[in-house]
Formats: structure tokens, C-alpha cells, sequence
């Protein structure tokens, strides 16, 4: 259940990337789900090893670094959207790896939280960090083929939305752990 809730933002971030490709093939899916799944399986691992020294170091901004980058990727998709020259040109077959890696870190650093979390209690830290993992790079595999879908029935506004998606996903990250403290 913890690999499936940690999944979910990696899954939203990854519809709106698959739209915003010009029909993704399923090797570029299961590329952006290696990505995204190695990701977060190691922040887990990261998290448990900071939560055994500076717990609370991590949890004062992991919010802000996840809004920081998703808010920054979604800025950038919108403005790419909304870029009129942008519309002559063909959509891209393929994100950057760079492009996916920052995207995996702002929707995997939950996990590195939640590895805080874990290192005091008594967990297999690599079997959970490996479920994690592995779940994530099944949604989202999913969610590029899904978005490839959207994408195709909704155009150059799918950039646009899948921007918004992340800036979203970033804000309500951020609300829910200042609403927490």
C-alpha cells in the first residue's frame, strides 16, 4: 500500500508527460518508468539513511525542494504551450533524461520523507525501497501509454495541462506539509 501511495504522483506527472509527446512509443513509456522507478526507489534509501542523523532537517523542506521542481517543470511546459512558434513545429518523440530525472525527484522527494520515517521503526528498508520502486515503474509506464491517449485526442493543450498538473501536484505537496506543521 505505501508503494502504491507513493506511485501516485509519479503516475499524474507521467499522463502529462506522455500528452505532451507526439504519441510516445512503449519503449520511451518504459524508459520514463525506469527513470522514475530508480528514483524513487533510492530516495527511500537516502531518506533512512538521513532520518538515522538529520530527520528533521529533511522534513523542513522536503515540501519546498518538491514545489521548487515540479512548479519550475510545469512553468516551463506551460510556457512551451503557450509558445506560438512552438505550434509550427512537431511535438517531441522523447523527454530529455534530464527533463525525467528532475521530474522523478520532485514527485519522488514524499518517499525520501516517508524513508525518514522509516528508519525508526524496524523495516527492511531495500524491500520496501524496492516495492516503491517497482510500483512506480509500472504507473508510470502506464501513465506516458495513458497520456499518449490524451495527448492525441487533446493537442497542444495537452502541455499545457500537463504543466498545470505538475505545478499542482507540487502546490498540494507543499499546503498539506504546511498544514501539517
Amino acid at each position: 500500500m505505501l508503494a502504491v501511495a507513493m506511485s501516485t504522483d509519479a503516475f499524474a506527472a507521467a499522463v502529462g508527460k506522455g500528452a505532451a509527446l507526439d504519441k510516445p512509443r512503449f519503449s520511451e513509456a518504459l524508459r520514463s518508468g525506469a527513470i522514475f522507478g530508480s528514483i524513487e526507489a533510492t530516495t527511500p534509501l537516502i531518506g533512512w539513511l538521513l532520518g538515522i542523523g538529520a530527520a528533521s532537517y529533511v522534513r523542513a523542506v522536503d515540501h519546498w525542494i518538491a514545489f521548487a521542481l515540479l512548479g519550475g517543470i510545469g512553468i516551463f511546459m506551460i510556457r512551451a504551450g503557450l509558445d506560438p512558434e512552438a505550434e509550427v513545429e512537431a511535438k517531441a518523440t522523447r523527454h530529455s533524461f534530464w527533463m525525467l530525472a528532475a521530474t522523478g525527484l520532485g514527485t519522488s522527494i514524499d518517499a525520501m520523507a516517508v524513508g525518514v520515517g522509516l528508519a525508526f521503526v524496524d523495516v527492511d528498508i531495500v524491500t520496501v525501497a524496492a516495492a516503491i520502486g517497482a510500483t512506480t515503474f509500472v504507473a508510470v509506464t502506464l501513465g506516458v501509454m495513458l497520456g499518449r491517449i490524451l495527448g492525441s485526442a487533446a493537442g497542444k493543450r495537452a502541455e499545457l495541462a500537463g504543466g498545470a498538473l505538475l505545478i499542482l501536484i507540487g502546490t498540494t505537496i507543499l499546503i498539506e506539509h504546511l498544514g501539517a506543521a
